[in-house]
């Protein structure tokens, strides 16, 4: 496996957030020197004499990344929205940035297989289904929700694959203020996809693999820079799979082909990204499943398929490209815009069981869905870097629209009998035809100013912030037009060096107000202003020798509708609330110099602090355990060339209901792999092994709506060549 250099010092870190600005510590006069900062002296001979700021070099290349912590599985630095890269030291919130390294070492093949790795993470669909949403600090966050570079409804949507993606990076916590909203309003955080870049060496890789069944997959990467100075970059990435899953009876077709495009000039930065990912699959689904009553029938075989018969496609494809251009050493100018057309058919949603029983009796339903989402993202704004006496400032100024559209079609079956351990095939619905008009259209609007300001050399940086947002939609007949402000506030501090941060912040998240459907409600057909979810969280840092720790506590607070008065007439408010207070750790970096790891612990105390009449209030939320753990290891063994990896995930017992009475029990996987290091014709060669859930348990492993679970996928065996010419 190729090792990454370690990680430099922080003044080595590349801090890209918007062009090559430097932080003048001169303290120059501002607008045309007729301002002198505020906290200047005078000298003896009477000259002014000013404050020392410190000085630091940003760069904004558009193939350069921040560094690799020790181990090289995560990075020093993730994105923090309209701010752009910041490193984890200086971050008043909790992030992690997983590496290529990490991706090609699990042989991850979508953003779900990395967040595997991450302890605040579980998903709400089925191992191997077309779609993965998650939970990330108990709420929901869907996969429409990944952002490309900072930048919404962009992502592929289904199961994101990660053939073009460098690093996926998870900022955890609601952040409405440095991204915007989310699509479909989650608050739980961001998952963001850095896209490749070629870098400066030539590449040219290719990549055979096999998955359980008989799956197989090629692969080709290839980079290269052109220019007397490597100005012009081009990276492609081209994938085929084929063949049956360890989904019996199932074959699954995907393929991908991506090209990034960059320029790195003087002043001037841009790049460009198109991609175009296809799904296909037909022989059968995995499913969710709904019980019939508090006996929870045990876990069926991952590997039998429940829908038999149901197939799908999914399409996504995208371009976005982005300039940036630097008029002076502190001033600079950046745009973006990009647009994503998905279409999809066959059997994607309402892949369910109903009414499970004890014995494995169950209905099934059949949902046949032809439609259409569609997305454009704009953004544009400017940063100002500059100092004040003895305060340095980063200050963005950030404009951002938003414009969804989707139609969809569906035909629906009656319910039929079949047994969770013993599938019947059941009479499908016939695929809607025709044109698929809109149903919903959706406009998010906002304008943002931050100032990152740092003093006390750099020993305190205070991010403060404001955002206000516009959410238009339309959808089904019901139009909805509302605005919010959305502020953050966030705290770093190094008492003794770089080796340890402080941190504290107060960050809003935004989701769309609800509307009182009930048509016996006094206020029928009111909208509520957009839902603000505030949260509180503190933290520390702390870079141990090669060791990178961090450790969080944080207070989420959610409002919700709820109804008061008679049932008969009853009046709808905001009123009611979910709480989540959690505890994080995570750690990366390297034991020794032959043993890495990743991964880390999270404790969450969920609540229904204020309910409809009182309703399960104080209960959990269903969903949401208290105890999930994650911890990986790669080991670099005496054997020339040979490495092993290990990764244990666990998570404790949690309710698939509010009302607490459904529960299924905590559950523990253990994933193993191998790699080892070779040279066929003078090449670099690796060959990797994986086996995922290496004792195939079968086990519910989540909650994906009340009262409903999730099925974890099997026993999973990867193997793969890389070749590089």
């Amino acid at each position: 496996m190729t090792r990454h250099a370690p990680a430099p010092g922080r003044r080595g870190f590349p801090q890209s957030r918007g062009g090559m600005a430097i932080r003048l510590a001169c303290g120059a006069f501002l607008a045309g020197g007729l301002l002198l900062p505020a906290g200047a002296a005078e000298s003896e001979s009477g000259e002014n004499v000013l404050p020392k700021v410190s000085v630091k070099a940003r760069h904004d290349l558009p193939n350069e990344l921040p560094d690799a912590q020790p181990g090289g599985l995560a990075g020093a630095g993730a994105r923090l929205g309209l701010l752009g890269n910041l490193g984890v030291m200086d971050t008043p919130f909790n992030i992690t940035s997983y590496t290529a390294e990490l991706i090609e070492g699990q042989q991850a093949k979508t953003v779900a297989d990395v967040l595997n790795n991450d302890p605040s993470v579980r998903f709400t669909t089925s191992g191997s289904h077309a779609y993965e949403n998650f939970r990330l600090r108990g709420f929901d966050v869907h996969g429409s929700d990944l952002a490309i570079n900072g930048l919404y409804g962009l992502a592929p949507i289904g199961s994101a694959t990660l053939e073009f993606v460098e690093r996926v990076e998870v900022f955890k916590g609601p952040s409405a203020m440095f991204t915007g909203m989310a699509p479909s309003g989650g608050i739980g955080g961001v998952v963001n996809l850095v896209p490749k870049r070629a870098g400066d060496e030539p590449l040219t890789r290719l990549t055979l693999g096999y998955e359980s069944g008989s799956q197989w997959r090629t692969a080709v990467d290839a980079g290269r820079r052109f220019g007397e100075r490597k100005s012009v970059g081009l990276r492609v990435n081209a994938s085929y799979g084929d063949g049956e899953t360890a989904l019996k009876g199932q074959d699954k077709k995907r393929h991908t082909l991506a090209a990034a495009l960059d320029w790195r000039g003087e002043g001037l930065t841009a790049s460009l990204d198109l991609y175009d990912t296809q799904l296909n699959f037909e022989g059968g689904s995995p499913a969710m499943y709904g019980f019939a009553s508090t006996s929870i029938a045990a876990a069926p075989d991952p590997g039998v398929a429940f829908l038999k018969g149901a197939a799908g496609e999914l399409h996504s494809k995208a371009a976005i490209g982005r300039v940036e251009y630097e008029f002076t050493p502190g001033v600079s100018a950046f745009a973006s815009a990009g647009r994503r057309k998905h279409d999809y058919s066959g059997f994607i949603n309402g892949t369910h069981a109903h009414n499970v029983k004890p014995n494995g009796d169950a209905q099934v339903r059949g949902v046949a869905q032809l439609g259409w989402d569609n997305g454009a993202a704009y953004e544009a704004g400017a940063r100002f870097v500059f100092a004040t006496g003895g305060v340095a400032h980063d200050l963005v100024l950030q404009a951002t629209r938003l414009r969804l559209e989707s139609g969809s079609l569906s035909n629906v079956s009656g319910m039929q009998a079949t047994n969770i351990y013993a599938p019947v095939a059941f009479v499908l619905p016939a695929l809607p035809t025709g044109a698929v008009p809109r149903s919903s259209e959706t406009t998010l609007s906002s304008l943002a100013l931050v100032d990152a300001l740092s003093f006390m050399q750099d020993a305190v940086r205070l991010t403060l912030g404001l955002r206000q947002q516009r959410v238009e939609q339309d959808a089904y007949g019901t139009q909805y037009d509302k605005k919010a402000l959305t502020p953050a506030v966030g705290l770093v501090l190094k008492p003794w060096g770089e080796g340890l941060s402080l941190y504290a912040n107060y960050v809003q998240g935004l989701s769309k107000g609800g509307q009182v459907g009930d048509v016996n409600a006094t206020n029928y057909g009111e909208v509520f202003e957009p839902y603000k979810t505030g949260q509180k969280e503190i933290g520390l840092k702390w870079q141990a020798g090669r060791f990178l720790h961090s450790a969080s506590l944080f207070q989420i607070e959610q409002p919700t509708m709820m109804s008061t008065g008679p049932s008969t007439s009853p009046t709808y408010t905001d009123g009611a609330e979910t709480r989540m207070r959690g505890l994080e750790w995570n750690v990366t970096g390297e034991a020794a110099r032959t043993l890495r790891v990743i991964g880390g612990l999270s404790y969450t105390a969920s609540e229904l602090t204020r309910t409809q009449g009182g309703v399960n209030q104080g209960h959990e939320v269903f969903g949401v355990p208290h105890w999930q753990a994650n911890l990986g290891a790669q080991w670099d063994t005496p054997l020339a060339g040979l490495s092993l990896n290990a990764r244990v995930i666990a998570t404790s017992k949690q309710y698939l209901d509010n009302a607490n009475t459904y529960r299924i029990p905590g559950w523990g996987q253990v994933d193993l792999g191998a790699a080892y290091v070779a040279r066929l014709l003078e090449r670099p060669l690796v060959l990797r092994l994986n086996v995922d859930n290496a004792f195939d348990r079968r086990y519910w492993s989540g909650g994906f709506a009340e009262p409903r679970a999730t099925l974890a996928a099997g026993r999973t065996v990867r193997a793969s060549a890389t070749l590089d010419f």
